[in-house]
């Protein structure tokens, strides 16, 4: 068997304290998103010469660091986000992890770090998933977030690509990671601040991207808002994306206009999908440049009736208010299903087994239960 194969390259050594059955279960009930940790986690160590080395899934534990470590001066590192879902019979899938290790190998290039191969992505996810299957969760709405990462162990302060690096996986059961409520999200968008510059590292999911969103989502909260929305950093004119999630519009005639990918932009694969099954029902997508004065402007008329938010965490989310220092505009909700709430549903569906998988997206890594 395929998974068999996979995880027999990660060495799995077993944690000697692993949660009770009560610990875990309590731990499982209502998980605050990114708390909660499960029992191992799966690591390799590069070196400059010797390549990927050392695979094994061991107990989860801090991480001795040498304080001159280069990840910590110079933040060398890139990261991924993907979810595992269990079915109704108990098995347990991924969704597009493929797409996830080939993101995770694009962000490695740009942060000149080694690149993990999509073997060893694999094997690492399925191994952890293997040893960890209790904490799947079962209920609906919830999954088991995984979080593979990349990182400069070496210690040097010397400004060059590290001759020692590590890639490690976490998991965490979660359940919804915003509460949109009856109204949407409030978004702040923010002024002055930006997330990436063309030519920098906005295409890649790394570390300092989300350091430099964090001043202004501190702004945005004080302001009464869940997320910020980021302006293009050289006219200071059109929407890129929130804080972790891409933004997508919906006119009142059915089609759907979002920013494109241009560099500065991470490409989201929940994004990719949701505009794939919009495509399939026959609805004209664009990706093209979007000024914030069209989507205000459009809210206004009526052009425009929905906007949401779309990310691996958030899954899909309606935007319910835009505001900055110079407005404050709310975003009507849809009478009926909204075209947010029907995507969502069929993304959904798709992801937990309760609709069929037409693009082949879905990757079984546990067999359900005999029994």
């Amino acid at each position: 068997m395929e998974t068999q194969a996979l995880t027999a390259s990660f060495t799995v050594i077993p944690n000697r304290h692993p949660a009770s059955d009560e610990e875990r279960w309590l731990a499982m009930e209502n998980p605050v998103f990114g708390k909660v940790f499960t029992d191992h986690m799966a690591r390799a160590t590069w070196r400059d010469g010797e390549g990927w080395a050392d695979h094994r899934i061991v107990a989860l534990a801090p991480l001795p660091m040498h304080p001159g470590a280069a990840v910590l001066h110079y933040a060398q590192q890139a990261f991924e986000g993907l979810k595992a879902y269990r079915h109704e019979d108990g098995s347990v899938w991924l969704f597009r992890p493929e797409a996830n290790a080939a993101r995770l190998a694009a962000s490695c290039r740009r942060m000149a770090l080694p690149e993990v191969s999509e073997q060893d992505f694999m094997a690492a996810l399925e191994g952890l998933i293997a040893a960890d299957r209790n904490w799947v969760p079962g209920t609906p709405g919830a999954s088991l977030y995984l979080r593979p990462f990349v990182f400069a162990s070496e210690p040097s302060l010397l400004v060059q690509p590290a001759h020692e690096v590590e890639f490690l996986v976490t998991a965490s059961p979660v359940g919804a990671y915003l509460s949109p409520g009856d109204t949407g999200v409030p978004i702040w968008v923010s002024r002055g601040y930006h997330r990436a510059n063309p030519g920098g590292t906005g295409e890649a999911k790394t570390a300092g991207n989300y350091a430099a969103s964090m001043l202004p989502q501190q702004e945005a909260k004080e302001q009464g808002c869940q997320q910020v929305l980021f302006l293009d950093a050289k006219e200071d004119t059109y929407v890129e994306e929130f804080g972790g999630m891409n933004l997508v519009a919906v006119r009142a005639d059915g089609s759907i206009v979002t920013p494109r990918l241009s560099g500065t932009i991470l490409p989201g694969i929940t994004r990719d999908s949701i505009l794939t099954l919009l495509r399939d029902e026959g609805r004209e997508v664009e990706e093209r440049d979007l000024a914030l004065s069209e989507i205000l402007e459009g809210v206004a008329s009526g052009e425009i009736v929905e906007l949401f938010a779309c990310g691996t965490a958030a899954v899909v989310t309606p935007v319910g208010r835009l505001a900055s220092d110079d407005f404050d505009v709310t975003v009507p909700r849809v009478e009926g299903e909204s075209v947010a709430d029907a995507v969502l549903a069929r993304l959904t569906d798709l992801q937990y087994g309760r609709a069929e998988d037409p693009h082949g997206w879905m990757r079984k890594v546990l067999d359900a239960p005999e029994g």
